[in-house]
């Protein structure tokens, strides 16, 4: 799966992501600026998160309540050693069968649980991105 699209087009990336989701963590990676947080966000929404929604760069993890239960946010940007993230528990997220969406993840990849959706999100130029989901 591969879709290219701008702010009026977002909506047909997060129903790309909600049809090709086969486990509760979602690993969403790019570089900085190129819309994770923003793809994030637009996904809670879909999900029914009424609240705002943000990059929980210094908490390190969100927690948003949905129709269906809560949902996890978690940034991993401003870990010093992957370990720290097993010192708040992560794998207890990972493993409450609630959905995970990730940002940075390649920082705690060995904490990674076995199966995972994994999405690239590549920027194309200023109001565009690309939106690729890797098969393992």
């Amino acid at each position: 799966m591969e879709i290219i699209f701008n702010k009026e087009t977002i909506d047909l990336a997060i129903q790309s992501i909600l049809e090709s989701k086969k486990h509760n963590v979602i690993r969403i990676d790019g570089s900085m600026g190129a819309g994770k947080t923003t793809i994030i966000s637009k996904l809670c929404e879909k999900l029914g998160v009424d609240e705002t929604t943000s990059s929980p760069t210094f908490s390190l993890v969100n927690t948003y309540q949905s129709k269906s239960g809560p949902i996890y946010h978690f940034d991993f940007y401003r870990l010093e050693n992957p370990d720290e993230a097993i010192d708040f528990g992560v794998e207890e997220y990972f493993e409450s069968g609630s959905l995970c969406l990730l940002e940075w993840a390649e920082i705690i990849r060995q904490h990674l649980p076995l199966e995972f959706d994994h999405y690239q999100l590549e920027v194309v130029n200023e109001t565009t991105r690309k939106l690729k989901q890797i098969i393992k």
